[in-house]
């Protein structure tokens, strides 16, 4: 096989199969070309086009593969294979009609893409990559909680799920109220849909109000309660001293939306019965007359189910080609952004009402999707050690992989099932948050936006094992972090690419954003990417210009050290000598060396 020019193969990928081909590009028209299948990739490069053409796709990133045409099939091009890609994109390849000739590479493909579906391993299992730094040493537990200065008198460490035997979802090392005995945990736990139990996320070092986070409880039609899960919940609203215990259910209410103008009669049915159904099939909310010490508020954040469709109808009108007669009527069709508005206005309500020394208790249905989009989002507004590159790392680790986000469940790494009800872009929704609070706080963040987008490719690639699985049991079962490459070993081995060189640190400032449809934006960089049509946003003149700056200065300051040292030599002592002993020193001038922006 001719070698894949312009593309170095990964340590552990190997090459399967090359073929002739048409790509069938949506912006360029038909391009002949040979595309390369390895255990990682698929890559295409034009061979009559100038420039040439490329297309470089982690197989992970591929959801669907399937046969275009038959071989009685007329009009040009019109056999081959149809791709359809979790990154916003999709590909259409041709080949000849004679001979099955798209047999061979759509087998191979077919197998690759989805390694899980035939019994094969993840690419990550089989990467051989090397990097200076261990990305599977940044989160460890107790280090974070004790930053955030647990335990204390209020507030304790426990290990009754080192085994995953109270809740199989769960880290094993949690935090829970300093008065709540094991045996109280296990009894909450019967009362908390998959025995997810509330226990805290993070805790304000002033004011002590902490953001708790869990599953919905399990009262049914019949509105059962629970003592134990009463008391409990007290016992987190005493920690602190909070009057009443907020708990927030991410999830929408039945009133409130039953007394919304609802434009379609399908559209008020699905809203209302969520609840309804969660009830009916054993779970719900907590009801007043049993959480008498706290307030219960409703989000009105929609399901997967609901986001799934959204990202979809936002697929069709920027790929392959952007609705330009009717554009913002189809954006807001989609209701993309409406949904980014409420996740984050969530979020302020969460951040604002800890801001104010309130405990609030956080969950949806399961508490692995909107919760975790909650907890996370309100922490980044209210710590700015989340904010830097490795404490944002941290919060993934801590929020999303270890409290059982279900990355498996949600992007089906190396499965075939495209159809599979519980797919839905719930942290790609959230990393869309993130994006929006850095371009409103352009200043509060160390790392910038090439770290978020690298984040959603590797979230699809299965090159490293960071997202792999749906819960820390299941990666501890596939030795996950002793036969993986964590994504943080990647991005730490190379911080400066990542960095945002406007950041400015600020230790206490909390941030909150708004959530208003006229202060969002359709992230284009990332949605719309792929569109050649579409002018990539690139790096601003006055960043440019301001990374030239801090590069001058650290040259200035490189001379500066060496003209220091060469006064500190024997030779020149009569210069040191002769020094006046008030003069400052150059040492003295260089910390107040800075660039202003």
């Amino acid at each position: 096989m001719e070698p894949l020019a312009d593309c170095s193969l990964l340590p552990g990928e190997e090459r399967i199969i090359d073929k002739d081909i048409i790509y069938i590009c949506p912006f360029s028209g038909a391009l002949k070309g040979k595309v390369f299948i390895t255990n990682y990739r698929l890559y295409f490069k034009s061979a009559d086009a100038d420039p040439a053409v490329t297309l470089d796709v982690p197989l992970g990133a591929i959801g669907r593969v399937e046969k275009m045409g038959g071989a009685s099939s007329r009009g040009e091009n019109s056999y081959g294979l149809d791709i359809t890609c979790k990154d916003m994109r999709n590909l259409r390849f041709a080949l000849k009609q004679e001979g099955h000739s798209r047999r061979d590479i759509f087998d191979i493909l077919f197998k690759y893409a989805f390694p899980l579906s035939h019994g094969l391993l993840l690419f990550a299992y089989l990467s051989q990559e090397k990097f200076e730094e261990n990305g599977w040493s940044v989160y460890k537990p107790m280090e974070e909680f004790r930053r955030q200065g647990l335990p204390n008198d209020k507030w304790r460490v426990t290990f009754i799920n080192a085994n995953y035997e109270l809740c199989d979802t769960y880290p094993t090392i949690l935090v829970v109220p300093f008065k709540a005995t094991e045996e109280d945990l296990r009894k909450v736990c019967t009362f908390r849909s998959r025995g997810r139990i509330p226990v805290l996320s993070w805790i304000h070092r002033e004011n002590q109000a902490v953001i708790c986070r869990c599953s919905q409880p399990l009262v049914g039609m019949s509105g059962k309660r629970n003592k134990d899960d009463e008391r409990y919940l007290d016992l987190i609203r005493e920690a602190n001293g909070t009057a009443k215990l907020t708990i927030y259910d991410a999830r929408p209410s039945v009133n409130a939306v039953a007394n919304k103008a609802l434009a379609s009669c399908l559209l008020h049915c699905m809203l209302v019965s969520e609840v309804r159904t969660e009830e009916a099939t054993g779970g719900g909310y907590e009801g007043d007359d049993a959480y008498q010490n706290a307030e219960l508020v409703f989000l009105d954040i929609h399901n997967i189910h609901v986001m799934r469709e959204s990202l979809k109808k936002l697929k069709d009108i920027v790929y392959p080609n952007v609705e330009e007669s009717h554009w913002l009527s189809s954006l807001e069709s989609t209701h993309w952004l409406e949904h980014i508005k409420l996740v984050i206005s969530g979020a302020i309500q969460v951040a604002d009402k800890i801001s104010g020394g309130n405990s609030v208790v956080v969950h949806c249905s399961d508490g692995w999707d909107r919760t975790a989009q909650l907890t996370s989002l309100a922490m980044l507004m209210l710590d700015s050690h989340y904010r830097t590159l490795r404490g944002f790392q941290v919060l993934l680790e801590k929020e999303w992989i270890g409290f059982g986000h279900k990355f498996a469940n949600r992007i089906g790494h190396g499965d075939k099932n495209h159809a599979d009800q519980d797919r839905s872009p719930i942290f790609v929704q959230f990393i869309d948050c993130v994006w929006q609070m850095t371009k409103q706080f352009p200043t509060a963040f160390e790392f910038n936006e090439r770290l978020l987008v690298t984040i959603l490719d590797h979230l699809f690639s299965c090159r490293f094992g960071t997202f792999l699985y749906n819960c820390e049991r299941a990666r501890d079962t596939n030795e996950l972090r002793s036969k993986t490459v964590s994504l943080w070993s990647l991005v730490n081995s190379d911080l400066s690419f990542y960095q945002n060189p406007f950041y400015t640190p600020e230790s206490n400032r909390v941030l909150y954003p708004v959530a208003s449809m006229r202060h969002l934006e359709l992230w284009v960089t990332y949605y719309i990417r792929w569109n050649p049509r579409i002018r990539q946003q690139q790096q601003s003149p006055v960043e440019q210009r301001y990374i030239e700056l801090l590069a001058l200065r650290d040259e200035y300051l490189k001379k500066l050290e060496e003209l220091q040292l060469s006064d500190s030599s024997p030779n020149s002592s009569h210069l040191s000598n002769s020094s006046t002993p008030n003069a400052a020193s150059p040492t003295q001038h260089i910390t107040h060396l800075h660039t202003p922006f």
